[in-house]
């Protein structure tokens, strides 16, 4: 089921609030914690019922893990079931999600003739077991002593952050669903939780997906480009990307604030970010946080002397994991030796005490953004090669003939509709200048909620998004990240 649906916003999660707010009126609030469980199990089985015994199992058996190392005093044997844990759960995110690449990288090296398992990614795997190896982590380090299963079911199943994060920590999310005032509607956080939610549901609908033409489209002719075509295409991606994502985020978070449950941060204006350090600590904020505490800081403890020089290496091998867990495919791998290649040469800069002059550390940050989401985003590095050569040495032409026999820019009723008088050539350009203005200028979704008064301007606004991105919803497209 998609945030970005009809059955979603006005059917599911209406019910869902009112007979769990119903339930915790009447006190009744063990039933109401397994109303929001089975419809958090509802909403993850709608994608596909067959992958519901999976994430079960998965949950079964990393409390089962945990318990056992709550209940140990022995570091030894704690530290034997923590290994058995992260090696279910990698193991498990590894048949899933990287099995072909390995048959199919097996075969290639060794002239080997194994058949690929053709699996389908079972949806938010890639998250839901991020976070439990978090939990159990910190069950381990004596940071989480949850012994209920039923709360811990919940903490893994809450549908708003189940398919793509926020990531969360137990400590941050499950003290939230215990306090007495978040068993009562409150209905600061519901005028809060919509329009947010209106704000991200805008940036994937209306935004995201005008830009996400662009970008199939050019891929698509990737092997025919002219420069122009190239940076369109690069540049569309790019934009998508975000706000794909951050609308997905949004909405997370708006409708978690419904339930009285606030999700940590996600985005914090990544694109306005003078270097690669800077964006890493704007984007995708949660998955940084994991990144650094559980892999950055055990590889640089495991270290019997700390150094700058090993705390890079550190960095780079961080980045190559998060470039590979996005994705079995090369494309992923070379996606994080760029980014890891960066950060350090971006730490080693800092160390020398020089500094640039703020827009052109703006510029060369975001052209490297886009260079690399380029490969992020390309099927194969053939492909990306293809876009990245006509972006640098592409024909240079004065005309717009490869627009015009994209359908993607004929008229339709969408975002800018009002320049249909102009000609259809010209809407991308225009969608691009508007989208690095609204990234680089405008506060993003987390300020303006801040801001946010009750007042006739905020509901004119909030109403109108949300009525534009309604009327928009013409068609049924998945969130990026759904893939990762």
């Amino acid at each position: 089921m998609l945030f970005n649906s009809y059955i979603f916003i006005f059917l599911f999660v209406p019910i869902v609030f009112f007979i769990y707010f119903y339930l915790n009126k009447k006190h009744w609030v063990k039933l109401a914690t397994y109303w929001l469980i089975t419809s958090s199990l509802f909403f993850y089985g709608w994608w596909n019922p067959v992958y519901l015994p999976l994430i079960i199992i998965s949950i079964v058996v990393n409390f089962f893990i945990s318990q056992r190392m709550i209940t140990t005093s022995d570091k030894r044997v704690k530290k034997i079931y923590l290994y058995i844990g992260l090696s279910f759960n990698l193991g498990l995110l590894g048949y899933f999600k990287y099995a072909d690449f390995f048959i199919t990288n097996t075969n290639a090296v060794f002239g080997l003739s194994f058949e690929n398992l053709n699996l389908v990614l079972p949806l938010a795997i890639s998250f839901f077991t991020l976070q439990q190896i978090a939990f159990l982590v910190d069950s381990y380090g004596g940071l989480v002593k949850e012994r209920n299963f039923t709360s811990y079911t919940l903490f893994v199943l809450f549908f708003p952050q189940l398919i793509a994060g926020p990531i969360v920590h137990h400590k941050e999310m499950m003290p939230q669903f215990k306090k007495l005032k978040n068993h009562i509607i409150n209905y600061d956080n519901i005028a809060k939780g919509i329009f947010l939610f209106s704000l991200g549901l805008f940036k994937k609908v209306v935004i995201a997906d005008t830009f996400a033409s662009y970008a199939n489209a050019g891929y698509s002719f990737s092997d025919s480009l002219n420069i122009l075509e190239g940076w369109v295409t690069s540049l569309s991606y790019t934009f998508q990307l975000y706000f794909d994502f951050s609308g997905y985020t949004d909405m997370a978070i708006g409708v978690a604030l419904l339930f009285n449950i606030r999700l940590p941060e996600n985005f914090n204006s990544p694109y306005k970010a003078k270097s690669i350090v800077e964006f890493w600590n704007r984007w995708h904020m949660t998955l940084t946080r994991f990144l650094t505490t559980y892999i950055y800081e055990p590889i640089v403890k495991s270290s019997r002397k700390f150094s700058f020089h090993k705390a890079m290496f550190a960095t780079f091998v961080t980045m190559l994991i998060a470039g590979f867990w996005h994705g079995a495919a090369w494309t992923f791998v070379v996606f994080g030796i760029m980014h890891g290649s960066a950060l350090v040469i971006n730490h080693y800069f800092k160390r020398s005490k020089r500094k640039l002059n703020t827009f052109l550390a703006w510029f060369l940050t975001f052209n490297f953004l886009n260079i690399s989401f380029v490969i992020f985003r390309a099927p194969t590095m053939h492909d990306a090669y293809n876009v990245l050569h006509s972006m640098f040495f592409g024909n240079i032409v004065l005309n717009f003939q490869w627009f015009d026999k994209l359908h993607f820019l004929e008229p339709y009723v969408s975002f800018g509709a009002w320049l249909q008088h102009v000609n259809a050539n010209y809407h991308v350009f225009v969608y691009l200048l508007l989208a690095l203005l609204i990234v680089l200028v405008a506060p993003n979704s987390t300020q303006i909620v801040k801001k946010m008064q009750y007042n006739i301007k905020y509901l004119i606004f909030g109403t109108l998004i949300f009525v534009i991105a309604v009327l928009d919803m013409n068609k049924v497209s998945e969130f990026l990240y759904f893939n990762f």
